[in-house]
């Protein structure tokens, strides 16, 4: 039963998971082309356009390798190390169609990685005072004590303790573009554990949380902090609810492709109980066509867990300046000593909502203990379908990775699927990474 028949079936309701189009790769002939693989995409080219410094030829090849394979449609990577673009490579298709190439300038959304950025956000008011992490929520955000959450402190919404995971009810379509309903409702929560007690991800809430307390302390939400006091001074590309002017270089997100039989990956676990908990979760609201990742409606709108748009680029830029102690050309994200605060272990293990391996710094996630390819003090953040930005800084490494077509995996270095009935883990990122760790080390 898809996800459309199990809301109309459970709920009487029109609403359906928007399943896109698959988008074959486009072909171009250029200099750097590699035939493409699977989906239709065997037959064609893909041209691999970008700069790669020599000596890391491989990085380029593994992420070449994925079209090749057919894993990909359209898709970035860019690698920083000690303050140098070394690796900043795009290709594929950036449109449900595969008809426009995937540009300099496209950007896409990055799902979770999202969180990363949020987070810095969250260390700068840290790092100038105006945040105290061990205070209650309630000394910032008044309506959080309700429901016997007047203790919780901010420290508990960064590393996912707060027990606010999923909301009691499904929302109607829509809800998550609004701000204030979505943060009232969170006020008006019972937590649905004691808080500091378990980890639970919380994917999509985590945002307006975090958001909420960063938007009662400084006035702005979080979009606005992060064009001022990050990708405006970085001069990156980030962007966290915009209008229709950006749309021409936004890349269409693709629907993983279903997983094999027997297996139960995120979209088949939601089917199988469409209004529980998972689905709370993930999902916070009715899913529908005008609300789908790729609607006009979910652009605009900022959901500071989950629908940021980026691309490597900037990724590795952000992340490049906090592994080499918070600067970059000049430029200062946060102090050394901030960065070591935010990033020393809070809590991991397998979290109670989707039974998922993750470990947690305050707010970033950190590299898991069995972890084989990354340092082991690698922070940063992965996002459902594959995307990931994350930090070395025992190699002063900045690493992003984005695309267009979503996996149906959320394991990596970083986070691991532990049920028996999983998706294998989606290879895209780790190969291209696999390469790089290959070259520095």
């Amino acid at each position: 039963m898809k996800i459309s028949a199990a809301y109309e079936h459970a709920a009487g309701v029109t609403a359906r998971w928007t399943r896109f189009p698959k988008a074959p790769s486009v072909d171009r002939g250029c200099a750097r082309s590699y035939a493409s693989g699977s989906m239709n995409r065997r037959e064609r080219e893909v041209t691999v356009t970008g700069y790669c410094a020599p000596g890391f030829e491989p990085v380029r090849e593994a992420f070449a390798q994925n079209f090749r394979d057919g894993l990909e449609a359209g898709a970035a990577t860019s690698v920083v190390v000690d303050g140098k673009t070394v690796v900043d490579v795009w290709g594929g298709a950036s449109d449900e169609h595969g008809k426009e190439p995937w540009g300099e300038d496209t950007i896409v959304q990055v799902m979770s990685t999202t969180k990363g950025m949020t987070t810095l956000v969250a260390h700068l008011l840290v790092e100038r005072g105006l945040l105290d992490l061990d205070a209650p929520v309630a000394r910032y955000w008044p309506e959080f004590a309700e429901a016997g959450k007047g203790a919780i402190p901010v420290r508990y919404l960064l590393t996912h303790q707060a027990g606010l995971a999923a909301l009691d009810q499904l929302q109607p379509p829509g809800a998550l573009q609004d701000w204030q309903r979505v943060t009232t409702l969170l006020a008006a929560q019972k937590p649905g554990w004691e808080p500091g007690s378990a980890l639970g991800y919380h994917a999509v809430t985590f945002g307006f949380l975090v958001g909420e307390v960063i938007r009662r302390i400084t006035g702005k939400t979080v979009g606005r902090m992060i064009r001022e006091e990050i990708a405006g001074p970085l001069g990156v590309d980030f962007q966290l609810g915009f209008d229709e002017s950006v749309d021409p270089r936004v890349a269409f997100l693709i629907d993983p492709e279903p997983a094999p039989e027997g297996v139960i990956d995120l979209v088949n676990a939601i089917t199988m109980d469409p209004f529980g908990q998972l689905s709370r979760a993930f999902l916070v609201a009715i899913p529908t066509p005008d609300t789908s990742f790729n609607s006009r409606g979910a652009r605009a709108a900022e959901m500071p867990a989950s629908n940021g748009h980026t691309n490597a680029r900037a990724l590795a830029r952000i992340y490049g300046a906090l592994a080499r102690g918070g600067e970059i050309d000049g430029t200062r994200l946060l102090k050394s000593e901030t960065i070591a605060r935010a990033t020393e272990k809070q809590v991991g293990g397998i979290e109670c909502v989707d039974g998922l391996e993750m470990h947690f710094g305050l707010g970033f996630m950190l590299r898991r203990p069995d972890a084989s390819v990354v340092g082991p003090r690698a922070f940063g953040h992965t996002g459902f379908g594959g995307s990931m930005g994350f930090a070395d800084p025992d190699l002063k490494v900045g690493f992003g990775y984005v695309m267009n077509q979503l996996g149906n995996s959320v394991s990596d270095e970083f986070s691991r699927s532990t049920g028996a009935k999983s998706p294998q883990p989606d290879p895209r990122g780790t190969n291209i990474f696999r390469a790089l760790y290959g070259v520095i080390r």
